[in-house]
């Protein structure tokens, strides 16, 4: 069970987060400091690294635990199934955890740093979740694959959905653009891919 130590870092870890993307979409990335995210929170420069080691990163927290946890997941799927749907499976649920942001993914696709970190961690990610499929018996070629697809796929999601949310109205919530939800753009897209995967 989480503790309120940990639930308490995680609050102000989220604090920083909203703090920082008001002033990212206010002045820009590159014109806010660490400095001003800090000051804006309430707190000292030093007290930031405590919870983020870079401006990039405090974007990014909900991705930080991402690969150890789905490789945890990925390990407890029944063992009969296939990479492909044990990969689906899983992320489809992340999906639906994520808190997607039109206005997180917007300030990353127009911040080359942001792009950057972002692939970074994107790679951190698959390295675990190729390991994870290796110990589920996976010829290591074939884990390699279906985890790079998986990547790709989701990143095939995100554009889309961002697409669908250009011109969100931020009162009603509806996009100009029409919307999309997340896990039935994961699940279009995982099915598109199945057939290269069947066995």
């Amino acid at each position: 069970m989480e503790g309120l130590r940990d639930r308490t870092r995680r609050a102000v870890r989220a604090e920083l987060a909203g703090r920082a993307l008001e002033l990212f979409t206010t002045h820009g990335f590159d014109e806010t400091t660490v400095d001003d995210i800090a000051r804006a929170a309430g707190m000292s420069r030093r007290s930031f690294f405590r919870y983020f080691p870079s401006k990039e990163d405090v974007l990014f927290g909900q991705l930080e635990a991402m690969g150890e946890q789905v490789a945890e997941e990925i390990a407890a799927r029944p063992p009969q199934e296939g990479p492909w749907e044990c990969l689906h499976a899983v992320l489809r649920d992340w999906e639906a955890r994520i808190n997607t942001q039109a206005e997180v993914m917007r300030l990353v696709e127009r911040t080359p740093a942001l792009r950057a970190r972002l692939l970074q961690k994107r790679d951190e990610a698959r390295v675990r979740i190729v390991e994870a499929l290796i110990g589920r018996g996976v010829a290591a070629l074939e884990a390699d694959l279906v985890a790079a697809a998986a990547g790709a796929a989701l990143d095939t999601v995100a554009r889309e959905w961002l697409r669908t949310h250009e011109g969100t109205d931020e009162g009603t919530g509806e996009g100009a653009g029409g919307s999309a939800d997340r896990v039935e753009l994961t699940d279009r897209v995982f099915a598109m891919l199945r057939p290269a995967f069947l066995g």
